[in-house]
């Protein structure tokens, strides 16, 4: 692959990646019922409304989880590695794109948590104002995660939670979002 190539397929993955993360979070607000007067939180529903709105007449929620954010998310993730496909020159099996298209957006979601709750501990440490957005929005997303482990893995006074949760995430991305990516690849033959 060429210079040019490289850069290219660079930015197409930053720019996809960007456009997921958003779709992703707003998932992830309304699954965790964050508040919505938070200005972060309205700032993710503006953006995806337009995108979303049509799709929920079609798709609605199942229990708190946005099936239309679902269904986008999987659809970058697979326009995603089009691209990427195209950019070498080369024509996946549809079925491996599919499962490739879908092992990347675990992967997404899996990441997304390990540095939602890095970012949720490295807060702690700091004495911030509670009341701000960020503050206030991670906690949202984080709580689900958090809550079974919360208060079980202290030891001197250092909650090692996070930590564990963490360990957990990255061992489901090894375990679980790696060998579905291989079986993507495998079937998509490349």
């Amino acid at each position: 692959m060429s210079y040019l190539l490289t850069a290219f397929s660079f930015l197409v993955d930053i720019a996809f990646g960007l456009i997921a993360t958003v779709f992703l979070l707003r998932l992830l607000a309304e699954a965790s019922r964050a508040d919505f007067n938070n200005p972060l939180s309205q700032f993710l529903y503006r953006y995806t409304n337009p995108v979303l709105a049509p799709l929920r007449r079609v798709l609605p929620n199942w229990r708190r989880i946005n099936l239309a954010a679902v269904l986008v998310l999987w659809l970058l993730m697979l326009l995603r590695r089009a691209i990427s496909y195209a950019l070498l020159g080369a024509a996946p099996n549809i079925l491996g794109l599919l499962v490739l298209g879908l092992a990347d957006l675990l992967d997404l979601v899996l990441l997304t948590y390990v540095i939602l709750i890095f970012v949720w501990s490295l807060f702690s440490l700091f004495s911030m104002n509670q009341r701000h957005p960020v503050l206030r929005l991670v906690g949202s997303l984080v709580g689900p995660v958090m809550r079974p482990l919360r208060g079980r893995l202290v030891a001197g006074g250092l909650d090692f939670s996070p930590w564990v949760a963490m360990i957990v995430l990255m061992l489901l991305r090894i375990l679980v979002a790696a060998p579905l990516a291989a079986l993507g690849t495998q079937l998509a033959g490349h």
